[in-house]
């Protein structure tokens, strides 16, 4: 087993993804940096399979024309050849844009055209075919390429081509030019664009999101020290590569820590996948946890007298002491000796049967999360923890930090982030995650973001007593009373809404 902290963390000379995967390769070896789940049997990744596969990529694209600056879609589940589809792609100096997967063809036509694609990486048929639907109205787009054959082999366009196939090309080309692909990423900076992130664009027009190598590293870096995310840690990549926090999670951080990504076989078997899995490191939004809960609790009402008495003798038991020993604080020898044997009788089975077994660490955002939901989970012992942020902050503006829990807050400041409160209550934040600008949009940018790099946020909220970050609502939505305190319709919603 390697160490389980990676020495290479603040390593500046490791400032992009490309850098950071040969430097991984050399130092993991064999250990495994990716699994994929495919006919119900999980394939393993190490990361020099991955360094390996990602250099092939990156020559059979340069043989095709692919260039630095250039754009290239990417289209599919979470799966190991997309993720280093994208390495590659900056490897050469050019950016990924990840799509929906689910999104319409109309949809992924403005994003194609508005960001300049030159090239397209589908993960399948579906793909495929939306790709070709929008090919016409989108002249700028050239090459097509696919991951799974089935249905697209007897497909004749000669701008289609297997990821297979350039993989092969581009084994040739390595043969003959092996310091090519050096050289160019040691031509790469951190300041380089990494990413475009188009936003799902429910109050207008998409925008893209251009964030650097720098924003999503250094942030990544330092969610990593804090929460002290090691080599050995496993997360789970189910939520969607165009959205900014599998961009942390499932790639940023694990090529920092160097843990291992998995990727489930299919939307349908996510929550199989997450009890065979077993993560350390979880993210999911309030939803889901909340979707989790309900089922238990409908199975636990179709148990047994026994089992069901003995369940709610000891989430009592749980709900008294169990956030408290989470955070290590004293309870009495009484309650930790019960909560031991709920931990025998209730807690871990529970625990296996969600896939939480192993959970260190677990996030939720994006929503209010109830705080008997939120309770629940952390009573049984999984340190699921809150935090704010924006795809325009690489993810981390607040987190909340171990020991300091609280269910109405989002936490702290995130390391290296500075926060202010503007006279009319709205949230805003600088710090190294901060993007650079909205791709082809610097009217926008300019009303996001100030020239001394300070970002509006549009939401609004104040510091508690504790210095922690509370969020009550969207910034227009805040009105005064004559008095002159706020009133936040939101909160108080929220507030009913979580009341027993």
């Amino acid at each position: 087993m390697v160490e389980t902290t990676n020495g290479d963390l603040r390593n500046n000379a490791l400032d992009t993804f490309p850098k950071l995967l040969l430097n991984n390769a050399a130092r993991y070896g064999e250990e495994h940096a990716m699994r994929e789940k495919e006919f119900g049997i999980w394939q393993a990744w190490t990361w020099h399979d991955l360094s390996e596969n990602v250099q092939d990529l990156a020559y059979g694209l340069a043989d095709l024309g692919f260039a630095r600056g250039d754009k290239i879609a990417i289209i599919g589940d979470n799966r190991p050849r997309l993720y280093g589809a994208m390495c590659a792609v900056q490897a050469l100096g050019g950016v990924p844009v990840p799509m929906y997967q689910d999104a319409a063809a109309t949809e992924l036509a403005f994003v194609v055209e508005h960001a300049e694609v030159r090239f397209a990486i589908g993960e399948d048929q579906e793909q495929v075919d939306k790709l070709l639907e929008i090919k016409n109205a989108c002249p700028r787009l050239e090459i097509i390429v696919y991951i799974d054959s089935r249905g697209v082999g007897k497909y004749q366009q000669d701008f289609l081509h297997s990821y297979a196939s350039v993989q092969a090309s581009g084994r040739k080309r390595r043969e003959r030019e092996p310091a090519f692909l050096r050289e160019e990423i040691a031509a790469g900076k951190g300041s380089d664009t990494a990413i475009i992130l188009y936003t799902s664009g429910t109050t207008g027009t998409p925008k893209g999101v251009m964030l650097s190598h720098d924003n999503i590293l250094i942030t990544a870096r330092n969610a990593v020290e804090r929460d002290g995310l090691r080599q050995d840690d496993e997360v789970l990549a189910y939520l969607p590569m165009a959205w900014v926090g599998d961009n942390i999670f499932s790639f940023g951080q694990s090529y920092v820590a160097g843990f291992c990504v998995n990727c489930p076989e299919s939307s349908a078997t996510v929550m199989y996948d997450l009890r065979e899995v077993g993560p350390t490191y979880f993210f999911a939004p309030p939803a889901i946890y909340e979707n989790l809960l309900t089922n238990v609790m409908i199975r636990m009402e179709d148990a047994s007298t026994l089992k069901r008495n003995l369940f709610h003798k000891f989430l009592d038991v749980a709900k008294r002491v169990g956030s408290r020993m989470l955070d290590g604080k004293s309870v009495s020898l009484k309650d930790r000796l019960l909560y031991m044997l709920g931990e025998i009788v209730i807690y871990g089975p529970l625990k296996n049967t969600l896939g939480f077994s192993r959970i260190r660490i677990a996030y939720t955002a994006g929503e209010a999360i109830g705080p008997d939901i939120f309770d629940f989970y952390r009573s049984l012992g999984i340190n699921i923890k809150q935090l704010y942020g924006q795809t325009e902050s690489a993810v981390f503006v607040a987190m909340q930090p171990d020991g300091e829990i609280k269910p109405d807050t989002v936490g702290t400041l995130a390391p290296q982030v500075d926060i202010k409160i503007a006279e009319n209550g709205e949230v805003m934040y600088r710090g190294p995650g901060v993007f650079q600008s909205y791709y082809k949009n610097p009217e926008a940018t300019a009303e996001t973001k100030t020239a001394d790099g300070w970002v509006h946020t549009g939401d609004a909220g104040f510091f508690d007593q504790d210095g922690h970050l509370k969020i009550i609502d969207r910034a227009k939505d805040v009105g005064k009373l004559n008095d002159g305190c706020i009133f936040a319709p939101k909160y108080i919603e929220n507030k009913l809404k979580f009341f027993p």
